[in-house]
């Protein structure tokens, strides 16, 4: 009897044990699981627009302007009333992939739901564990999207997604390696890259979805600033391009406009391998095939330039403001300091055909974000106090035309333009 009672008793505890083991190993999975969740809503830079400024994480309200009007990004918290709390998986699926809500009724898509279509299985599942369980509930309800009409009929999206979108999944390039194809993949779908990054048709769709196209990635238009082409990008090294996005800095640019953001929030906390896969790929693009030169990368042009201010005779207004604003930091060879100072020889941005950018940076200034690898943040400062828009003008001009740069001329009315602008949004 006793005998009986003691096996009783050690096959209780073995159970027990089981028992306890499996629950420990279920806990560690789903650790696991909301942990990888997390760094894929890193990859994919959730956070950027789903928190308003001064907001509680995912909770929505960001104000984000649009050609159709204002739109105000959504709580995506695990709050059953506010927030997505009541969403099962195959629903997340359905808004994060198709852009179609709960309710059925369409997402617009400022919510990049088109390069979202082929995340994995494997992943979405790993977000929806993250949301639901990693993030923290916030009971609050953002402003309402109210577009005018006609942009206000959401049922209209389903006509854009039958003609701009995909369900194509992703699908392996077996002539790459598995580096360039983890790379593909996350500048593809979570990265959504094309949305900045790939010029737009007459409907606001994205030109190409996937690199089959050689519209992908070749550059656009954001908000009135020139996005720059990723193809190949012959003038930046692997090692360039995984520098600027874990520090937003590197040894021809500083990031400025929506890309402080993106690093800031994603691109940083990346790990090593994921930014190498992601510059590898970007490398192995076939380059953009440009209508003219832009910058003509001889020396002598640099040299003609440098010689005419360190000379001072028979400057230009542009060349006169520039010594006096511009050369302690960027030297009269206009490459600056490697990463501290961004060249502006040679320059994209200063190129670019659509000078808003460069116009804008003048006037309000930019500053790196402080990111793990460089904590350090370096600004530089805005001179729309210091000068009026005739002398930007005639800097931006020079800027545009000194050491072998080639781009038009920039008006006092372009100036003054980009001001007007950035003082409203400033209000708004």
């Amino acid at each position: 009897m006793k005998t009986s009672r003691i096996r009783f008793v050690l096959i209780a505890a073995m159970l027990m044990l089981g028992a306890a083991q499996q629950a420990w190993a279920g806990v560690d999975a789903d650790t696991a699981m909301i942990a990888r969740g997390e760094y894929l809503a890193r990859a994919g830079d959730c956070i950027a627009c789903h928190t308003a400024s001064g907001g509680k994480p995912f909770a929505g309200g960001l104000r984000i302007k649009s050609p159709m009007g204002v739109m105000y990004s959504t709580n995506i918290t695990p709050d059953p009333v506010h927030g997505i709390g009541r969403y099962t998986e195959p629903e997340f699926a359905k808004a994060v992939r198709l852009g179609i809500r709960r309710d059925g009724k369409n997402l617009y898509p400022a919510m990049p739901y088109p390069d979202y279509r082929a995340i994995t299985d494997s992943d979405v599942q790993a977000l929806y564990a993250y949301f639901m369980k990693g993030v923290a509930p916030v009971a609050k309800t953002p402003p309402v999207t109210a577009l005018a009409f006609p942009f206000n009929q959401r049922w209209g999206m389903a006509l854009w997604n039958f003609a701009f979108t995909s369900d194509k999944p992703f699908v392996l390039n077996k002539a790459e390696s598995l580096e360039v194809n983890r790379g593909r993949y996350l500048v593809q779908t979570l990265g959504h890259c094309s949305s900045c990054h790939t010029p737009r048709g007459v409907g606001m769709q994205e030109l190409a979805l996937d690199d089959s196209s050689s519209s992908f990635l070749s550059g656009g238009e954001l908000n009135g600033w020139g996005v720059p082409s990723l193809r190949g990008m012959p003038s930046w090294s692997v090692a360039d391009i995984t520098a600027y996005l874990e520090t937003g800095r590197n040894g021809f640019a500083s990031v400025g406009g929506e890309m402080t953001g993106v690093v800031d929030h994603s691109t940083q906390h990346l790990s090593a391998e994921d930014l190498q896969s992601i510059a590898v790929y970007l490398k192995s693009l076939p380059e953009e095939k440009k209508v003219a030169q832009t910058h003509s990368n001889s020396d002598a042009a640099t040299q003609k330039t440098v010689q005419q201010l360190v000379q001072g005779q028979n400057l230009s207004a542009g060349q006169m403001v520039y010594l006096n604003n511009c050369e302690a930091c960027h030297a009269t060879n206009g490459k600056g300091a490697a990463g501290i100072f961004p060249s502006l020889n040679g320059s994209e941005v200063v190129q670019s055909k659509n000078p808003t950018a460069l116009i804008s940076v003048i006037l309000k200034g930019a500053q790196t974000p402080s990111t793990q690898k460089a904590p350090s943040v370096l600004a530089m400062p805005g001179f729309e106090g210091r000068l009026n828009d005739e002398e930007i003008a005639h800097l931006a001009t020079f800027l545009r035309s000194g050491w072998g740069n080639n781009a038009d001329a920039v008006s006092t009315g372009a100036v003054s333009k980009v001001r007007k602008s950035l003082a409203g949004a400033s209000k708004g």
